[in-house]
């Protein structure tokens, strides 16, 4: 019996421990470790941010879930790996930590024969001083119980302007290495048009600011579409959206620190200067979970497994270079750990040899630079190509196999941002993308496949935007013919 070990319940982790199950039956032990007990379709919490959903529609209990499909489940946080054994036994193991109420606290040594981690990002708020709900000063969606207070928030906000006082409401990124651009795109045009719907547009300021060198940039360097037959870059179709609803943008920042009421930005040009608000929603940067890794003889290899960001390393080329030397080529395919090949990394949890978008800092030295996004579509896809690897090595007996494939670089992605909620009012910009790398020897033109890439901005993005809600939270439960449903 081989013991698959998976380190995170998000849509990577939980991907794979679904379909590893699916593949191997219960011939096979899979285990899953995650802090939280709660599933969090996370795309959803912009809606919940704003008002149009409970929290309880973005979220279910683990469970339950696990225990219908005989997949164990340890409510718990990893906290360091042991990828060669210890001096009692040579299979892999990971530490963990209880934080289920009922042994909150005790410590475990979990073995595996094979391992995936898809622990996802840990938010940074605290690099960026003032930031977050913890540090007071600023909002967040990036939990559901981060979104609630949100949209609570925005509530007395729209209260105030419905009585006379003019507000400044700001949505972004709130450090200049910030990823999920896309979030606050949706969430600054949701905000919008609440407050629109709610008759109040006159008396909102509504600003988006972002490191995103342009607009349109989503941390995979912008886009160029091909509409009509004419090609259009995402620049310049996000202008024209933003110019349409008013909305005031504020780019090329790295944000310094958040006070009550007011942000404080540098830009790459050296300009310093500052935003007051009345609301802010700002997103954090994202590092690796903290984990240390140690070898047999209990000396530590943290560096070995992981970059110094906290990502695990996998098999990418991490070689150091200029932005012009980059390319699709370095992008890992397999997502085992080059050092130990019964280890993946999935998702936020792998480590990029590279940013997408070219980097750029400020005079001081701040980064201006967004991360690569890897989160949704891509995380599921990962998830279960290490699932499939990973299946088709125990059902084959060959422990060598091939490794299924599912690089960015060849992949490509559908993302629907909501700018609007609301099955009559509604709006959404669809977007679809090949591949997410821009690769520039096959295309040397756009660096992405024209017949692929395309922008459409409408009600029926809306209608689809919520079947998805329900369909992704059903394929996440593991009813009938969830397996059916695209990752």
């Amino acid at each position: 019996m081989a013991r698959i070990l998976i380190l995170g319940a998000g849509v990577a982790g939980h991907t794979a421990a679904q379909h590893a199950k699916r593949l191997l039956g219960n011939r096979h032990e899979i285990t899953v470790v995650s802090p939280n007990s709660q599933w969090n379709w996370i795309p959803s919490n912009i809606w919940v941010g704003v008002g149009r959903m409970k929290k309880s529609q973005v979220i279910f209990p683990l469970a339950p879930v696990y225990k219908r499909k005989k997949i164990n489940f340890k409510q718990a946080k990893a906290v360091a790996i042991w990828p060669e054994g210890d001096s009692s036994d040579s299979h892999g193991a990971v530490d963990v930590i209880y934080t289920d109420p009922k042994r909150a606290g005790e410590t475990e040594r979990v073995r595996y024969d094979f391992l995936i981690n898809a622990t996802g990002p840990q938010l940074r708020f605290d690099l960026t001083p003032g930031l977050g709900p913890d540090q007071g000063n600023s909002l967040s969606v990036c939990t559901y119980q981060h979104a609630d207070h949100t949209a609570k928030e925005l509530k007395n906000i729209i209260e105030k302007m419905k009585s006379g006082e003019r507000q400044t409401l700001v949505v972004g990124m709130g450090h200049g290495a910030c990823t999920c651009e896309g979030a606050a795109f949706e969430y600054v045009f949701n905000v919008e048009h609440e407050v629109r719907q709610a008759g109040v547009r006159d008396m909102a300021e509504i600003i988006y600011l972002t490191n995103e060198s342009e607009l349109g940039d989503f941390g995979v360097g912008g886009m160029t579409f091909d509409i009509k037959g004419s090609k259009v870059s995402s620049e310049d179709w996000m202008t024209s959206l933003f110019q349409d609803r008013g909305v005031k943008v504020i780019d090329k920042a790295h944000v310094t620190k958040v006070d009550p009421g007011e942000v404080f930005f540098e830009k790459i040009d050296g300009t310093l200067a500052s935003q007051k608000f009345d609301f802010a929603m700002l997103l954090p940067p994202f590092r690796g979970v903290e984990m240390k890794a140690f070898d047999v003889s209990g000396a530590e290899i943290t560096e070995k497994l992981f970059a110094p960001n906290g990502f695990m390393k996998v098999d990418a080329d991490y070689t150091a270079k200029p932005f012009e030397q980059w390319s699709a080529a370095d992008w890992p395919k397999t997502y085992e750990n080059p050092s130990y090949d019964n280890v993946f990394a999935v998702g936020i949890a792998f480590a990029p040899p590279h940013a997408i978008s070219k980097p750029n800092q400020t005079p001081t030295g701040n980064p201006v630079a967004p991360a690569p996004p890897r989160t949704g579509m891509p995380a599921g896809v990962q998830g279960r190509a290490a699932a499939e690897t990973i299946a088709n090595r125990i059902k084959s007996g060959n422990l060598r196999a091939p490794a299924k494939e599912a690089s960015m670089a060849n992949m490509g992605a559908a993302c629907i941002a909501s700018v609007g909620a609301g099955m009559l009012k509604g709006s959404a910009a669809t977007i679809t993308m090949g591949p997410i790398v821009p690769d520039r020897e096959r295309f040397p033109e756009t660096g992405r496949d024209l017949h692929i890439t395309s922008g459409e901005l409408g009600l029926a993005g809306h209608w689809i935007k919520r079947l998805l809600h329900t369909m992704f939270i059903y394929k996440a439960k593991g009813h009938l013919g969830w397996s059916k449903i695209p990752e």
